[in-house]
């Protein structure tokens, strides 16, 4: 769409850019923690947590946030999103004031108990309370914990909009607004869930929405709720899979990839290892057959009940299981830092999913190892995610277990 140039698009409006793209707005970097005049206790906290550079959204977006500003960022999974509002929130925080001064959403329940570990641990010597309100957890409990007192809450959209409206969430001391993966949560239907909860917000509170995509109703939401945003935009290019070496195994058909795998094991074992599949089943199925012939692994998805999938992720975060077998639900929401391998068994179905998996492994520059399983039908995807990434994929070498 051509802009009339006797009528120029309104200001923060969107004109029409390559793929859903929004414009950058904002020029701003700043390459050091040292240098956003943070307070002492939250960079102890960052140098702690193990950053030692902010990434490229770190770097443009924390401080239009710390400012005030409503800020749209749009930026790949594992580019240090979560980090970037956290900082931000523990900044803007009044520590004297025990009560929910800042808000965030996110699609899945173990994403958003994973913002909630990130945010415990930036803001330690801070003393931050932050608490998790998600589904499938007992609302008593939820309950009781909030009218205790948080500085933070991090929630899913159903359980949190449940918790405005029992009273136990105030939200008259909210000033911050988060909502992460906004094109997640919009494509699981939370729409009017989401809608709701801002219907109860301040009328002043700051919005900062992040998104990997900027789908028609992200935009709808970025047009409704927010002033004049500032608009940030981390390339694909300026994304990283540096630090990850990529390869393939050419496995002539699919019934052979469960030798490979078993080929692979002793291998495997020697880190902590995620294993992809694309559906549920083949989970349930390949795990199944690991246990058959007695290899140890783990299994998690969606179908499985939150005490289940709490259990599961304890063993795998302490280190006593050391694969787990999992599929793109929860790509999301798994930041092991001793995750130094990903197996895609199955090529993932869409191609923005591969560094939602393999960034898993190496985020923020931690060194990581990514290994496809490829059968004949799965070089096209494996040409296509080289070409969309402009990455190299080669094929595994024999001393593998050295590169781990």
């Amino acid at each position: 769409m051509a802009t009339d140039s006797k009528n120029p698009p309104a200001e923060g409006t969107f004109t029409d850019v390559p793929e859903g793209e929004i414009e950058s707005n904002w020029d701003e970097v700043v390459d050091k923690f040292d240098d956003m005049k943070l307070r002492e206790e939250l960079l102890r906290g960052i140098y702690a947590y193990g950053f030692e550079r902010p990434s490229a959204i770190q770097q443009r977006a924390i401080l239009p946030v710390i400012k005030g500003h409503d800020v749209i960022a749009q930026a790949q999974s594992g580019t240090g999103k979560t980090a970037t509002f956290s900082i931000s929130i523990l900044q803007s925080l009044d520590m004297s004031k025990k009560e929910c001064q800042a808000l965030i959403l996110a699609p899945t329940r173990e994403l958003a108990q994973q913002i909630q570990k990130v945010l415990i641990a930036l803001g330690d010597y801070m003393q931050v309370e932050c608490h998790a309100c998600i589904g499938g957890t007992n609302v008593r409990e939820d309950m009781r914990r909030l009218e205790a007192g948080v500085h933070v809450v991090v929630g899913t959209p159903g359980r949190v909009f449940d918790m405005i409206n029992r009273r136990a969430l105030r939200s008259d001391s909210i000033k911050m607004f988060v909502l992460d993966e906004a094109d997640e949560m919009l494509s699981r239907g939370f729409k009017e869930q989401i809608y709701d909860v801002f219907q109860l917000l301040p009328p002043a509170t700051q919005v900062v929405l992040l998104s990997a995509t900027m789908p028609g109703d992200v935009l709808e939401v970025t047009k409704r709720f927010m002033r004049d945003p500032v608009r940030i935009l981390v390339k694909r290019d300026e994304l990283t899979l540096e630090g990850i070496k990529q390869f393939y195994v050419a496995v002539e058909k699919e019934d052979w990839k469960l030798d490979t795998l078993c080929d692979l094991y002793e291998t495997v074992t020697i880190t902590q290892a995620v294993i992809f599949c694309n559906t549920r089943r083949k989970v349930d199925w390949l795990t199944e057959k690991m246990h058959a012939r007695e290899f140890t692994v783990s299994a998690m998805h969606g179908d499985m009940t939150q005490q289940e999938r709490d259990v599961i992720m304890k063993e795998f975060r302490s280190g006593s299981s050391r694969v787990l077998i999992t599929t793109d639900l929860l790509a999301r929401g798994i930041d092991v830092q001793q995750v130094s391998l990903v197996i895609n068994y199955d090529l993932p179905t869409n191609r923005e999913n591969y560094i939602h998996r393999i960034g898993r492994g190496g985020r923020f520059g931690r060194k990581g190892v990514a290994i496809n399983f490829v059968t004949s039908d799965d070089v096209r995807m494996l040409r296509d995610i080289e070409q969309f990434y402009n990455t190299q994929v080669e094929e595994m070498p024999m001393n593998i277990a050295d590169l781990i």
